[in-house]
């Protein structure tokens, strides 16, 4: 048995977890998910990072695996770098780069498809961002997921803080946890030849690819939820199929 902490992306929250949840769960292992403050300008990335330790309990171990879906991807290895954890799962994630903002890695053109950037609002007073288009939302988050799935989520998604991407990732190297990157195949939102490179050069990773968009913990619950089980299990994967 392992336990989960399952650690969300931007303008999201732990809701998109409900259907993966389950499936873990019936396997055997325990799940954490936090609902971080996304749409609060004064959470840094340390800030989630501290909100993931303290659902934890505030304590690691051998048991827990930290998964980071896109922008969650640069809260786990904070997290990792506080409380001692088996091994960190980046889902379509958004890599941090030691020093540098996640924006200035954007502005290089490669990370993220600048197509659906466009159906974002400006920052407002507050400095945050919301979806203005919903159906580019639908289509760079969950293109591949049954209708009713698809439209329910794009009504849950919230504000987004733009801090975490402005923000300097603060740790000068990665710690010393092993890492997996599961890359999805036909994500809209990060482009996958992008983790294919970095996964490699930052992390040393091994990496994994998933057919589908960028939700996989709503489109295909039931596969993420078996390939998760073999990560913590400690099977050797390699990419899966339909």
């Amino acid at each position: 048995m392992a336990t989960f902490a399952l650690v969300h992306g931007a303008w999201h929250g732990a809701w998109c977890w409900e259907l993966l949840t389950p499936e873990l769960i019936g396997r055997g292992h325990r799940v954490v998910a936090p609902d971080l403050p996304a749409d609060q300008p004064s959470a840094t990335l340390e800030t989630y990072a501290e909100i993931v330790g303290t659902a934890l309990g505030g304590v690691g171990g051998d048991d827990v695996i930290l998964v980071g879906h896109s922008l969650g991807g640069s809260t786990i290895p904070l997290v990792a770098h506080h409380i001692p954890v088996r091994r960190l799962v980046y889902l379509c994630a958004l890599i941090p780069e030691p020093g540098r903002s996640l924006t200035e890695q954007i502005k290089g053109g490669d990370l993220v498809n600048g197509t659906y950037l466009s159906g974002l609002s400006g920052l407002d007073s507050e400095g945050c961002r919301s979806w203005t288009d919903h159906g580019l939302a639908r289509r760079a988050f969950y293109q591949d997921c049954p209708d009713r799935v698809a439209e329910a989520s794009v009504s849950r998604l919230r504000r987004q803080a733009w801090t975490p991407y402005r923000e300097r990732f603060p740790l000068k190297q990665f710690p010393a946890v092993a890492a997996t990157s599961i890359i999805c195949a036909g994500d809209q939102m990060v482009r996958p030849d992008w983790p294919r490179r970095v996964s490699h050069e930052r992390l040393g990773a091994n990496v994994l690819e998933l057919p589908g968009g960028h939700s996989p913990f709503l489109s295909r619950p039931r596969m993420l939820a078996d390939v998760l089980s073999r990560i913590a299990g400690g099977v050797a994967l390699s990419d899966a199929g339909d």
